[in-house]
C-alpha cells in the first residue's frame, strides 16, 4: 500500500488553508482542517479533480467515487467528536473507509469560512485583507432609506434559495418557499426594513445577542422557536432558509471559481518544480506520480447529490401539489 497521499490533494490543502486559514475557525467546538488523508491510488488514476459540497454523506460519497475526484472539500466535517473504531456498521464511517480505500481525501474548512472577509461580504470585489484583520462572522447591512420587506423577499426568493426549495414541476406556477416570522399584528406588505443582519447555518450566536435581534431582519439557515418569538416580539423579522440551503449558494456562486483560480496556478507551480527524479518510491507509485505531475489541469465542481434534509412539501387535496 502507498504511504504518500497524492501531490494534487497536497497541493489542494495548501490551496484551502491560504483562502480560509485553520487559525480564523471556532476551535471551541469546530473540527475544521485534513479530516482523511487518504494514500495514493496506485491502481487508479484518479482526477486533478476537487468536488465541493456542504455535507459529505453516502450519495456525495458515491458521486466522488464515480467521477474519481482526488480530494472532497466538505463545508460541515464528518468527524465532529473523537472516534472510538471506524467500522462498517455506520454509515458515516462507511463512507470515509470507502474514499480512504478509493484513495480520495476529505477536508472541512467550515468556521474557517465563515469567518473570512470574503465570506462576509460576498461581492465580485471582495476587501483587500491578506492578514484577515475583518475576519468575523456574519454580516450587517444598513440601507440609506428603509425598504419594503416585500421586496427584501423577493431579492432572498431570487439569489438565495437554490432548487431544492421550489415547489411545482412547471415554470410559470413554481413557487419558492422559507420560512418567515413577522411581529404580531403586522403583514408582510406594510412592513419596512433598515438594516439586515445575516448569518448562514445556525445564525443564533451571532444574530441574537442577550436575546436582542442584531436588525430589523434576520437572514439565516435556522433559529430556535423561543429565539425567533424573541425577535419578532423586539420588533424584527426573522428568516430562515433551512440550514444548509443557507449556505450552498456560497460554494456554487463564489468559493468554486475563486478557489479554481487559485489551485489552477498553484498547482501548474508544483507541476514545475516537482521533485519526483530524486524520490525513493517503488515503480508502480512513480508511474501514478508521473501521469499526475503531467496533468497540469485543474477540475473544481459542486456535488449535484448534495441537498438539505429539509424540502418544502406542499399538500392539497390529499396529495402533493
Amino acid at each position: 500500500m502507498a504511504t504518500v497521499c497524492s501531490p494534487f490533494s497536497k497541493a489542494v490543502v495548501r490551496c484551502i488553508q491560504k483562502m480560509y486559514p485553520e487559525s480564523l475557525a471556532d476551535k471551541s467546538f469546530d473540527n475544521t482542517g485534513l479530516l482523511l488523508e487518504a494514500p495514493l491510488n496506485k491502481h487508479r488514476r484518479l482526477k486533478n479533480s476537487v468536488l465541493l459540497t456542504v455535507d459529505l454523506t453516502k450519495a456525495v460519497a458515491d458521486e466522488a467515487i464515480a467521477r474519481g475526484d482526488s480530494i472532497i472539500i466538505a463545508y460541515h466535517p464528518i468527524i465532529f467528536r473523537g472516534l472510538k473504531s471506524l467500522t462498517l456498521a455506520n454509515s458515516q464511517q462507511q463512507s470515509l473507509l470507502r474514499l480512504a480505500q478509493e484513495g480520495i481525501s476529505v477536508y472541512s474548512p467550515h468556521t474557517a469560512v465563515d469567518a473570512t472577509p470574503e465570506t462576509i461580504y460576498p461581492s465580485p470585489d471582495p476587501p483587500v485583507d491578506p492578514d484577515f484583520k475583518d475576519a468575523g462572522m456574519g454580516r450587517k447591512i444598513t440601507f440609506e432609506q428603509p425598504l419594503p420587506l416585500n421586496d427584501i423577499i423577493g431579492a432572498i426568493a431570487k439569489t438565495a434559495l437554490p432548487q431544492s426549495n421550489v415547489i411545482g414541476t412547471h415554470t410559470e406556477s413554481s413557487a419558492v418557499g422559507f420560512s418567515i416570522a413577522i411581529p404580531q399584528g403586522s403583514t408582510v406588505s406594510d412592513i419596512t426594513i433598515s438594516s439586515v443582519a445575516a448569518c448562514p447555518g445556525s445564525g443564533s450566536s451571532i444574530l441574537m445577542k442577550n436575546g436582542t435581534p442584531a436588525a430589523d431582519l434576520l437572514l439565516t439557515g435556522e433559529l430556535s422557536h423561543h429565539e425567533a418569538l424573541a425577535a419578532i416580539e423586539a420588533g424584527s423579522v426573522v428568516v430562515t432558509l433551512s440550514h444548509s440551503n443557507s449556505e450552498r449558494g456560497f460554494l456554487q456562486g463564489y468559493m468554486r471559481s475563486n478557489f479554481h483560480e487559485r489551485l489552477s496556478q498553484a498547482w501548474k507551480e508544483v507541476c514545475a518544480h516537482n521533485d519526483l527524479a530524486s524520490s525513493d518510491r517503488d515503480e508502480s507509485e512513480v508511474q501514478v506520480l508521473k501521469q499526475i505531475f503531467a496533468d497540469d489541469s485543474v477540475c473544481v465542481d459542486v456535488s449535484k447529490s448534495d441537498r438539505d434534509p429539509y424540502q418544502v412539501l406542499c399538500w392539497r387535496n390529499g396529495r402533493e401539489a
